[in-house]
Parts: structure tokens; sequence; C-alpha cells
């Protein structure tokens, strides 16, 4: 266990009834970085983090959070945003905002006083008196997200953060999100839009049927998986270098061609002999890394060594 990181899991397992929803797990969580917790529908991400927040005891194994057990004070310190959303529909969203945050030990009116300045952060401040049920889906959301962490935690939990968001709330989100991490916040996001991953999170876990797969930086990860290819954009006769194996070309807006290479091939030699040539001229090359959606699916679907 780990006193140092916003969360130390350590060989946590829980069954219900035969069904072993998470078995024998362990990951930290460093302070002030995004973590994305990864897996399919039912692989134990949401009991995961539910054993994390204290709702559910795991069956063995230990949790840490911001240093130690979880503690009420320590609760104060999280926010928590689930999958299955709810608002006081009824009620005007200032006062809904102030209330909440006085739920997390927030004086009242200091709590006013941050929802208020939340509403105008969020371009929402004309919408202070307004009943929720009058606001919009991702006007909804961007609330739930201020609710989550008006009481200034250090910690928060998100279940599937941008579900349902259009680009321009979910930039806001995104936005908000990074300058939560900025101030030295940690993030603890589930989510299944691995384009958000590969571009907010610092590392991932994924797991599948209670089972740790894959663990570590984003980047790393990726790498990991990278072919023995190279990916190239620009003119010349690529079938024509030496050590090219075979040439793959997609259309994305731009021509790009994959450069499958013989296994004592390195890319620093092919790009000297492109750099040799006079009649072959590059504008991109970079390696073959598969997108995290499709690692994502050859580890789910067991095909990935």
């Amino acid at each position: 266990m780990r006193s140092d990181a916003a969360i130390s899991v350590d060989r946590i397992s829980k069954s219900y009834g035969d069904f072993r929803a998470v078995s024998n797990l362990s990951f930290d969580v460093e302070k002030a970085e995004i973590f994305a917790m990864l897996g399919p529908n039912g692989s134990g991400k949401t009991t995961t983090m539910r054993m994390i927040l204290d709702i559910l005891k795991p069956d063995q194994g230990k949790i840490a959070v911001l240093g130690g057990p979880l503690t009420d004070a320590t609760k104060d310190r999280i926010g928590y945003l689930p999958e299955e959303r709810g608002l006081y529909r009824s009620v005007r969203v200032a006062d809904m905002m102030e209330y909440l945050a006085t739920l997390k030990g927030v004086p009242p009116r200091e709590a006013r006083k941050r929802s208020l300045a939340m509403l105008e952060r969020l371009g929402l401040a004309e919408h202070a008196r307004k009943k929720v049920s009058e606001l919009s889906k991702g006007m909804q959301q961007k609330i739930q997200f201020a609710v989550t962490v008006l009481h200034d935690p250090k910690l928060i939990i998100i279940d599937e953060p941008f579900s349902g968001l259009d680009p321009v709330n979910a930039l806001a989100l995104k936005d908000l999100l990074f300058e939560f991490k900025a101030k030295g916040g940690t993030v603890v996001m589930s989510t299944h839009q691995m384009s958000q991953v590969e571009e907010m999170c610092d590392r991932l876990l994924m797991i599948d049927r209670g089972v740790q797969k894959l663990y570590g930086p984003v980047d790393d990860i990726r790498r990991q998986y990278a072919l023995h290819a190279i990916i190239v954009e620009g003119q010349g006769n690529w079938a024509s270098l030496p050590g090219v194996e075979k040439v793959e070309f997609t259309e994305n807006g731009r021509k790009s061609a994959m450069l499958h290479l013989k296994a004592s091939v390195t890319p620093d030699a092919v790009l000297s002999a492109i750099a040799a040539d006079p009649n072959m001229r590059i504008e991109r090359f970079e390696l073959a890394v598969p997108s995290l959606n499709d690692i994502f699916i050859r580890v789910v679907e067991g095909t990935e060594s």
C-alpha cells in the first residue's frame, strides 16, 4: 500500500454469490493525474469504483484513499459523479447547487458564492434561477460536474463523463477536467470513449471479467502494441525501398501508406533511405502505433498476442 498515492488498491476481490466481479486487483492512482479505468460492460469497473468509495466492501484486500482508510473527513475531499445521475429537477439551479455543497461541509454563504461563480464560469449564469428541468441535457450535465467539484475536492471519480454530450459541451467538460488537474486534483474516469483517453489520460487500467489486463502510461501501452511498420505521407515509390515487405494505402483525407518492414530492418534505416533518394518527398513519418480502441478490442477478444 502506498500512502503517497491518491488511491492505492492492494489485491481486492469482490463476489456476488458464485459470480466473481473483481479478482485480486491491485493498482495505484498518482496525485494530480487523469487516470482511466477501462473495460467492457460487466468487467468490474463500477464495482471497483464503489469499493474505492466504500459504497461496497471488498471481500478481501485493502484500499487507501488520499493517504489512508476512507473516513467521513476523507469523503468530503472526494467528488463522485456516477453514470446513473440525478438532479433535483423541480428545484432552482443555484439553490440546488448551494444545498448539495453544504452537504459536503461548505458553509451556506460560501456555497452560494461558489455556485454563482461556477455558473458564471460555465456560461450558465443567466440560468441560475431556472428549474433544472428547464435546462437542456448538455447544461444539466455541466451542472452535474459543477456540483461534483463545488466543495473543492482533491479527487473526483466520474463514470462515463462524456456520455450523451455534443462536441461543444464535451470540449467544455474536458477543459474543466484539465483545469482541475492543473490545480493539483486527481481524476479517475471510466469511459468507453477511447479517443478521450488517448487525448486526456496519463495512465490507465484495463480490466476484463474482474482481472487486470493492462496497466500503465497510455503512451507506453500503445507503443507496446506497435506494429513492425511505419506510416508515411508524401511522394515516392515506397515499395522500392530496401527492407519494405508490403505497402498498404489508406485514404484519410490525405493519402497515407503503411510500410510493413522485414524483421531485420529498422524504421531509422528506411528513413535514411528515403532521405537519400532525390525522387522521394516525405511529409509524414511515424511508427504504426494502433489506436487504444484497436488495443481494447484485441485485449477483450483475446487476440492481443
